[in-house]
């Protein structure tokens, strides 16, 4: 049986402990009026959360934190609010990562510790109007121009992009051809503010309401040459690695999604009486909460074994997974935590009646919150499509 160390478990202790005081009595007025609370992005910067994955030198927590770490502070968050647990999720896996992977010392120094201390955020412009799953249909140009890059095209869905706080975005371009006509596609850092770089209103959302999601647009957007961050014509093959992470860490955030519907739903069940008892002592009720709680056991089940996977290959430890074992156990724990996220709310809805359906009950907000997640970082289609492919069926 898997199981986290009593270290990650003192963590998870402390994490919830935070949520409950400083996020839980301010989720419902956040989520009516769409506010996105920067100065809990500094407190969870403050606590550490922001710097688990990153060394010391950068303000992080070096040998004491860890992917796992992230997962399970993650699921916490998501726990009490699944708005500022993707806020998380994001700042980490899309913002830090990438520059923490790919980045020159200069670009490391620059703009990892105020997003590591959570002064500050970034955000990953990937997706296009037309450019979602296949993200090879990039039409975002980088062209060089003396010394400087000159990026035009537009990105939608970008989280952590638009806030207060947001310093830079990482946006992937085509920068070339490639001699088989497919494009060359590069990742370039735009610093928050640069001319040219204009971000759009904030969408209107069916969930997730406090947190930050705007399309943007560049046009001329000039940024030094040296903003590329990693290789150029890396940069599909880069956003493919921080994908297989950003998988796990949202199967984390599912898993928090389950975990609140399952405390909700039981204590429900047990307290509302109909036709003299507790509706849970009723199979058709009782039943249905059995099944929730067997898509948590084994989401959780299979979002920290690939946890506790990537943990290993970065660790370089004996006996470490391949590459392709992690991504393969990516998909799966991406596709069922969050497909049973998107069940157990139904669930628990159900299970509340006509009380589910009002916003002052925490499960509509939940249920709301849920569909997302089969959609972000690679949709359910895709995931099943990588998980064939994985088992050598030669899927299209």
């Amino acid at each position: 049986m898997f199981e986290l160390s009593r270290e990650h478990e003192a963590f998870r202790a402390s994490v919830r402990d935070f949520a409950t005081r400083e996020i839980a009595p301010h989720v419902a007025a956040w989520d009516k009026d769409h506010h996105f609370p920067t100065d809990v992005v500094q407190k969870m910067g403050d606590l550490g959360l922001m710097g688990l994955t990153a060394p010391e030198s950068l303000g992080g927590a070096g040998e004491d934190g860890d992917f796992t770490s992230l997962c399970v502070a993650i699921e916490e968050i998501g726990r009490v609010d699944q708005s500022m647990g993707i806020t998380l999720e994001a700042a980490v896996g899309l913002g830090i990562n990438p520059i923490l992977t790919y980045g020159t010392d200069e670009q490391k120094e620059q703009w990892l510790p105020d997003l590591v201390a959570g002064r500050a955020l970034a955000g990953f412009g990937l997706t296009e109007p037309g450019a979602g799953s296949d993200a090879s249909a990039t039409r975002t140009r980088a062209e060089m121009d003396g010394d400087s890059w000159v990026v035009n095209g537009s990105k939608q869905f970008i989280t952590n992009s638009g806030s207060s706080v947001t310093s830079v975005v990482t946006v992937t371009a085509r920068t070339g051809t490639r001699e088989n006509g497919s494009p060359e596609i590069s990742a370039v850092l735009v610093p928050s503010g640069t001319p040219g770089f204009e971000v759009e209103p904030a969408y209107d959302k069916l969930g997730w309401h406090s947190s930050d999601t705007h399309p943007l647009s560049f046009t001329d957007c000039r940024v030094p040459a040296d903003h590329l961050l990693g290789e150029r014509g890396r940069g599909y093959a880069q956003f493919l690695s921080t994908l297989d992470d950003g998988r796990v860490a949202i199967a984390a955030l599912a898993v928090g999604c389950l975990q609140a519907c399952r405390d909700m739903a039981v204590e429900y069940a047990g307290d509302r009486q109909t036709f003299g008892g507790p509706i849970g002592r009723k199979q058709g009720v009782a039943f249905q909460i059995a099944d929730l709680e067997v898509m948590l056991r084994a989401s959780r089940l299979l979002t920290y074994q690939a946890a506790a996977m990537k943990d290993a290959m970065d660790r370089g430890a004996s006996g470490a997974p391949s590459m392709a074992a992690f991504k393969q156990a990516a998909s799966i724990a991406k596709l069922y935590a969050t497909e049973s996220a998107v069940t157990g709310t139904r669930i628990a809805t159900q299970v509340f009646g006509g009380y589910g359906f009002m916003e002052e009950y925490p499960v509509a907000r939940f249920y709301r919150d849920a569909k997302i997640l089969e959609i972000g970082e690679g949709t359910s289609e895709i995931q099943r499509m990588l998980i064939a492919r994985g088992l050598g069926l030669p899927v299209e």
